[in-house]
């Protein structure tokens, strides 16, 4: 008997590897492989969230109306044209779902989040990866690979795992560049942690070719409950709301990520915390000899001399009880991307890679 075949391109998927979280025999792990706020999610959410247990029974909500609102009101948006999703990857997929397809064609650059190349496959795209300069998105680069087959182009500004970005000029004229028929999809995950910038909001508004994604799994702590958002042009607001599931978010997300999001003193506390530490983080480690390019995220990316250091790095940490991200699989295999945590933790793991760096001197 002959198995059923999957479409193709879904056997060329490699599955994604989330961060580690345990180290065998240890119970003091520190975990800073994953990009979580250090402090949680907003107490205030955390009540929202306990409240909602009194409703489990009910089926939820299915047009989201009091979240989209919360988040309109906190960010200047209109609420018609917000799309609520089991986290922002849920809006990648029903983008390419949407909008790509067999023969077309979706880019994303060399060192951009890994579920650009899945998304692309899962649809039966073609995806393409383009060069970054520096670990920098490359605009020139990406007009370069556009073709009349483009249907999408993903981009996480700020990056992960870089920590790198590129301004408002160079996103308007990455639009403005791209064949007609293309989407430009701003993934927004880390937006929050630069000051002043809007995650491409106002780009969006004059055009009818650009989408925004944000998630609540960085700045709000809510990574375990996995609520992600859109924003974007109307019609294709509506095509997305078409393919969502009617009950893809619990009544407990929407509730936790209500009240997160409209706690704004929480928030900006986590905002001061990060800039100071990640300062810190980054001036300590170079004064020993790991560099690492400008972060505008909740992360730096330590750069080594080359992949054998980075490897005996790890495993380093790894025996202090400190977890940090391998990206090897970003092509950055002389690289480690570090978390910014708490003011223990940073002086914890910046401790450890200066013991780790004096045994091999």
């Amino acid at each position: 008997m002959t198995a059923p075949a999957p479409q193709p391109g879904i056997m060329d998927i490699a599955p994604y590897q989330g961060g580690r979280s345990t180290l065998p025999g240890r119970d003091d792990v520190l975990k800073l492989s994953s990009n979580e706020n250090p402090f949680g999610p907003s107490p205030k959410a955390i009540e929202a969230y306990a409240r909602a247990a009194q409703a489990l029974h009910r089926y939820p909500s299915t047009d989201h109306v009091a979240l989209r609102t919360a988040i309109g009101e906190v960010h200047g948006l209109d609420p018609d044209r917000i799309i609520c999703g089991v986290g922002s990857d849920e809006i990648l997929h029903l983008l390419a779902q949407c909008y790509a397809g067999p023969g077309d064609e979706v880019i994303f650059t060399e060192h951009g989040f890994g579920i650009y190349r899945i998304v692309a496959r899962a649809a039966g795209a073609v995806p393409v990866e383009v060069p970054e300069r520096e670990r920098v998105t490359d605009v020139d680069a990406i007009l370069a690979a556009a073709t009349d087959r483009t249907r999408l182009v993903y981009i996480a500004n700020p990056n992960n795992p870089t920590g790198t970005m590129i301004g408002g000029n160079e996103l308007a004229r990455l639009a403005d560049g791209l064949p007609e028929g293309a989407i430009l999809v701003l993934d927004g995950a880390y937006a929050e942690f630069v000051e002043g910038y809007d995650g491409g909001a106002a780009l969006i508004d004059g055009r009818d070719d650009v989408v925004m994604t944000r998630t609540f799994s960085k700045l709000y702590g809510l990574g375990g409950l996995r609520i992600g958002w859109g924003y974007g042009p109307k019609p294709v607001i509506d095509v997305l709301n078409r393919v969502r599931g009617p009950f893809n978010l619990s009544q407990a997300q929407l509730d936790a990520a209500e009240a997160a999001v409209r706690d704004r003193a929480f928030a900006e506390r986590c905002l001061a915390e990060n800039r100071r530490m990640r300062a810190w983080l980054a001036e300590a480690l170079a004064e020993m000899g790991v560099p690492s390019d400008t972060s505008c995220a909740n992360f730096i990316l330590a750069r080594f001399a080359d992949v054998d250091e980075a490897e005996a790095c790890d495993a380093w940490l790894k025996d202090a009880g400190i977890l940090v991200r391998q990206v090897a699989g970003y092509k950055l295999p002389h690289c480690l991307r570090i978390t910014v945590g708490d003011e223990a933790g940073c002086r914890r793991v910046a401790h450890a890679i200066g013991q780790f760096k004096d045994a091999r001197a």
